[in-house]
């Protein structure tokens, strides 16, 4: 899809660039991502002049916290980035399509977290560790990519630019959080109800973890997931793919800029609340030994290497949660193919897969030097 509006001054930048702080607009403010890119502007001290909370209608006049300061939330308007340097977007694809270019004509720059202009050409998708310099030249609007993309794609980059990639395959391990608030509550009503269906004799632990008939669910999520997985993260297209595993394997071509590289995707969600996971296999052009791998990820930026599997030590989600890093660790050589190595990470996917990336994207825009 093209870009419907590429207006955006040089004059406007230049204004922004001068500045020594910023108006900054996070749109979705009161969601997941939203409320996590408040702490993220608050715990890495972006520097912010003003702060304009947007969202919608039903959320307009609730008050939340900054910085020790109350902050409105207002009702997402055209109007409202009258002023703003920096327009963070968490409020999914179709408020981005009707109000990202709205922002880029009033001289904002657009940060948007939705899969709205991802593939749009002249769009730059962009992990600041991996591919910073599409930045250069952009017209306003700027895509960040799908949470389980970036947190594939943060270890992956050093391996790719010494041996380069060939082929990627990869299962994914998806929290609930991916999908939401409303989600979340799903996994921990659903566990709630399970547990209270446990039923225990003197003999044996009878298990009846199955709360509907036809494993239906209370919830956004398509299938129950409390006790159970769900191979389906988001709707199903007519390759059979899932419209998730289409992002990553396109995402993963643009960003790495290897229009042909080979991979092929499979996501699921599964009962943990936050933090994805992802089994990675990949084959390179030039062999790379589990030593060399493990010796490029250890000084990798944004990553933590957790490989020491003899004593219990490889990425869990539940230690990736809460920070920015991604954990990898379970490097091993592939032995199907010549020049194979399989990994394992974790990352936050409300953070690092969301959240900080999209804030690393405007630390990058606004107060690196030049």
């Amino acid at each position: 899809m093209a870009l419907a509006v590429s207006v955006y001054s040089g004059r406007s930048r230049k204004m922004a660039r001068a500045r020594r702080s910023y108006n900054v607009a996070v749109v979705g403010a009161t969601g997941a991502v939203g409320t996590e890119m408040l702490r993220v502007l608050a715990e890495r001290r972006f520097p912010v002049k003003g702060l304009r909370l947007l969202a919608s209608s039903r959320s307009a006049g609730r008050r939340v916290p900054f910085r020790g300061s109350m902050h409105t939330i207002e009702q997402l308007t055209a109007r409202a980035f009258e002023g703003v340097d920096v327009a963070l977007f968490s409020a999914g694809a179709d408020r981005s399509l009707e109000f990202g270019p709205e922002a880029v004509k009033r001289g904002a720059v657009v940060i948007d977290n939705s899969s709205a202009f991802r593939m749009s050409e002249g769009v730059p998708l962009v992990i600041p560790e991996v591919n910073p310099h599409a930045l250069k030249g952009h017209r306003g609007l700027i895509a960040n990519p799908n949470c389980s993309t970036i947190i594939m794609l943060v270890p992956l980059s050093p391996l790719h630019q010494a041996a380069c990639i060939t082929r990627i395959i990869v299962s994914t391990y998806q929290s609930v959080s991916g999908a939401g608030t409303k989600a979340m509550a799903q996994l921990y009503n659903e566990t709630k109800r399970a547990m209270r269906r446990l039923r225990v004799s003197k003999s044996q632990l009878r298990i009846e973890p199955k709360l509907a008939a036809g494993g239906g669910s209370a919830g956004p999520l398509p299938k129950q997931i409390a006790f159970n997985v769900i191979p389906q993260v988001d709707v199903f297209l007519e390759n059979r793919s899932t419209k998730e595993e289409i992002k990553m394997v396109n995402e993963t071509r643009k960003i790495l800029e290897e229009p042909g590289l080979l991979i092929s995707s499979t996501c699921v969600r599964v009962p943990v609340f936050r933090a994805h996971s992802e089994a990675v296999w990949i084959e390179t052009a030039k062999p790379l030994s589990v030593e060399e791998a493990r010796q490029l990820l250890r000084h990798a930026p944004g990553v933590t290497l957790v490989d020491e599997p003899a004593k219990g030590a490889y990425p869990l989600p539940i230690e990736a949660g809460g920070q920015d890093r991604i954990l990898v660790g379970r490097i091993r050589k592939d032995e199907s193919v010549a020049n194979g190595l399989a990994l394992w990470v974790s990352g936050d996917n409300l953070r690092k897969g969301a959240a900080t990336n999209a804030v690393q994207i405007a630390e990058l825009l606004f107060t690196s030097p030049r």
